[in-house]
C-alpha cells in the first residue's frame, strides 16, 4: 500500500526534530484539531507531527490540510486505500519520520501538556529503548476521570528486562511511550497490518526486545472513551460483538505466545501473558455474553476453547472461581448457563442451584459436570456456600418485574434464589438500599417462600425521598438486596446481614421518574457486565447547568459547588 504526501510544510533542508508525533486518523474530522492541537501546546517545541490519514471519505483530509497551513511542524500523509486498522497508517509514518525519538497518538485522544517534555527527559542520560507514563481515561458522557491501571505507575523506576517485571504485560498500549527511533528499527519493529489488537503484539515485542526502558508516574496520554457509542462508531475494543473481533484476539494472543517462545522468555514471563488473557481479554468477553444469544455463545466458544488448552495450568490456578465457572460452562457446553453465571462476575453472585457428587463435593447448577476439566471449573466446595459466615453467603437476587408507579416510585417484583438453603422457609425479612452522594435512601420489604431454596417479594422505591447535597448530584447507582438469617436474630442490617446486587432484566424499556429537587432519574438496566439495575441521577435547572458532564472534575466543578451552596 503506497502513501500520497498531500502537503509537506516541513522543509527537508531543515534540521531534524527531536520528537515525531504520529496522529492516525479516520474519518474524524470532528475530532482530530483537538488531538492536534494538543500536540502543538506541547511544553516541548521541538517536534514534527505527522497526520497519518487512513483513506478518510469525510472531511478529514481538508481538515488536515488547514491544520498543516497553521503549523510548518506539521505532515500530512494520506493512504491511497483504507487499512482498517491503526498498524498501516502508523507504520507508513515511521517511514518518514524524521526524529529520533518517536511517539504516537489517536485522534480521538490527547497528549497532556507536557507529555512530550517527561518522556523525552526520561531519556536524558540514560540508554533507554522507551519510556512510558500514565493514562487518563476520560468518559465522554460524564467527564469523569479515572487512571488506567494505575497500579503499575505508583513508581518511577527502570526496568531492565520484562523478566524482570512481567505483570507489565498488562498494560498493552503502545500510545502513553516514547520510543527510541533506533530501538525501533534495529529490531524491524513494527505494527502487525490487517489485524485488530495490533497494540498488544507490539508492545508485547517492545517490552520483551527493551534492555531497558522507564517508566513514570506521571500522566502522558489522556484516553477517551465512550460506553456508549453506537456498534458502527465505536472503537475496535467496543466492537466486541463481533466474532470477527475475538478471531483477531485470539490471533494476536497466539503471535504473541509465538515470538514470547522464540525469544526464549522465561516461564514466569509466558505465565503471566495467560494469565493477563484469561483475567483480561476473556473476561471482557464473558463479562458480555449475558447480552449474546445462546448461537453467538456457541460459535464464541468454538474460538475461544481451543486456545485456552493452550494456557499454563498456573494462569488458570489464579483465574477467580467465577470467571473458571464460565469457562466451565462453556467446556461443558452449558451455554445458556453460562449466560447466567457470567451475570454475577465480579459480584459474589451465586447460581440458581448446586449439585453434589457422591463425595460431597458441590458444583454450579443443578447438573453434575460431564468431563474432569468441567469439574475442576465448576467446583464451589472450596466456598463452602453451606458453612461460611452469612454476611459472605451466595445469593441470587433477580429481578423479575421493573415498572413506573403513578406516584412517582419505581416498583419491582424480586426473586432470590438461595442454592445452599441458608435461609428458614419462612417469610424472609430484607432491605433495599441506594445511595446517591453516599446518602443512603433504604425501603423495607418482605419475602416470601416461593419454593425451596426460592423467595419472592415485591417493593416501591421512591427516589424522590432520597436526601441530596446541596450542591445536586449526577451519577449512577446500583440498588442492592439485604436480607437477614431469621435464626441467628439481628434484624435487617444487623450482625446477620448480607447484601448482594439486584440483577435486572436485560431489555426492559428504560424510564424516567422524579428525583428530589428538580433532578430526574433514569431507570435502566446496566447495560455490561452483570446487567444490575441502574439508577442514573441527573440535576436539572441551574444545578444541571453548572454539573454537566464537561465540569464534572476540577476547579469549575468546585466552583460551582461553591456558588450553589451559597443559595
Amino acid at each position: 500500500m503506497s502513501t500520497l504526501p498531500v502537503a509537506t510544510a516541513a522543509a527537508t533542508g531543515t534540521a531534524a526534530p527531536t520528537v515525531t508525533v504520529v496522529v492516525i486518523v479516520h474519518d474524524d474530522a470532528e475530532r482530530l484539531p483537538r488531538a492536534v492541537a494538543s500536540v502543538r501546546a506541547q511544553t516541548l517545541r521541538d517536534i514534527e507531527i505527522v497526520i497519518s490519514d487512513d483513506h478518510s471519505t469525510d472531511a478529514t483530509p481538508r481538515v488536515a490540510a488547514a491544520l498543516a497551513a497553521q503549523d510548518d511542524r506539521i505532515r500530512v500523509l494520506r493512504l491511497e486505500r483504507n487499512s482498517g486498522g491503526c498498524g498501516a497508517p502508523r507504520n507508513r509514518a515511521l517511514e518518514t519520520a524524521r526524529a529520533p525519538f518517536v511517539m504516537f497518538l489517536d485522534s480521538d485522544d490527547e497528549l497532556p501538556p507536557r507529555a512530550c517534555e517527561l518522556l523525552l527527559g526520561a531519556h536524558a542520560g540514560a540508554d533507554l529503548d522507551f519510556t512510558m507514563g500514565a493514562v487518563e481515561r476520560v468518559r465522554t458522557d460524564t467527564g469523569d476521570v479515572s487512571p488506567w491501571m494505575a497500579h503499575l505507575f505508583a513508581r518511577r523506576r527502570t526496568v531492565r528486562g520484562i523478566e524482570d517485571e512481567p505483570r507489565l504485560l498488562f498494560e498493552p498500549l503502545s500510545t502513553n511511550k516514547m520510543y527510541r527511533r533506533e530501538f525501533l528499527d534495529r529490531h524491524s519493529l513494527r505494527f502487525p497490518e490487517g489485524l485488530h489488537y495490533e497494540d498488544q503484539l507490539f508492545t508485547a515485542r517492545a517490552y520483551t526486545l527493551a534492555r531497558a526502558f522507564t517508566v513514570l508516574t506521571e500522566p502522558v496520554y489522556r484516553w477517551y472513551i465512550a460506553p456508549h457509542a453506537a456498534a458502527d462508531t465505536a472503537t475496535i475494543s467496543n466492537r466486541r460483538h463481533l466474532i470477527s473481533n475475538v478471531r483477531d484476539r485470539i490471533t494476536v494472543a497466539r503471535l504473541i505466545d509465538d515470538f514470547l517462545a522464540e525469544q526464549g522468555v522465561p516461564d514466569a514471563v509466558r505465565e503471566e501473558k495467560d494469565h493477563k488473557f484469561l483475567s483480561h481479554d476473556l473476561r471482557l468477553y464473558a463479562g458480555d455474553l449475558p447480552h449474546r444469544d445462546p448461537e453467538w455463545v456457541r460459535e464464541f466458544a468454538a474460538e475461544v476453547l481451543p486456545y485456552l488448552e493452550g494456557l499454563s495450568a498456573a494462569a488458570f490456578g489464579r483465574m477467580r472461581r467465577d470467571e473458571r465457572v464460565v469457562v466451565g460452562l462453556l467446556r461443558e457446553g452449558r451455554y445458556e448457563e453460562a449466560r447466567l453465571a457470567a451475570r454475577g462476575l465480579g459480584h459474589g453472585v451465586g447460581p440458581r442451584s448446586l449439585a453434589t457428587d457422591a463425595r460431597g463435593r458441590t458444583y454450579w447448577g443443578g447438573t453434575l459436570p460431564r468431563t474432569d476439566a468441567g469439574r475442576a471449573d465448576l467446583d464451589l466446595t472450596e466456598l463452602d456456600l453451606a458453612g461460611c459466615p452469612f454476611a459472605s453467603a451466595r445469593f441470587r437476587h433477580e429481578i423479575l418485574r421493573v415498572g413506573r408507579g403513578e406516584d412517582g416510585t419505581v416498583e419491582l417484583a424480586l426473586r432470590t434464589h438461595d442454592p445452599a438453603r441458608r435461609l428458614p422457609l419462612a417469610p424472609l425479612p430484607a432491605l433495599l438500599h441506594v445511595s446517591p452522594a453516599g446518602r443512603r435512601l433504604t425501603v423495607p420489604l418482605r419475602m416470601d417462600p416461593a419454593g425451596r431454596g426460592v423467595f419472592e417479594g415485591t417493593v416501591r422505591l421512591r427516589p424522590a425521598a432520597a436526601t441530596l447535597p446541596a450542591h445536586g448530584f449526577r451519577g449512577v447507582r446500583h440498588p442492592v438486596l439485604e436480607v437477614t438469617d431469621g435464626r441467628r436474630g439481628g434484624g435487617a442490617g444487623g450482625a446477620a446481614g448480607n447484601t448482594g446486587v439486584l440483577l435486572a432484566p436485560l431489555d426492559f424499556a428504560p424510564f424516567e421518574v422524579a428525583g428530589a429537587g428538580r433532578h430526574r432519574v433514569v431507570v435502566e438496566p446496566e447495560g455490561r457486565d452483570a446487567g444490575r439495575l441502574q439508577l442514573r441521577w441527573r440535576p436539572g435547572g441551574v444545578v444541571g447547568r453548572l454539573l454537566g458532564p464537561v465540569v464534572q472534575k476540577g476547579p469549575v466543578r468546585r466552583a460551582a459547588k461553591a456558588l450553589i451552596g451559597t443559595r
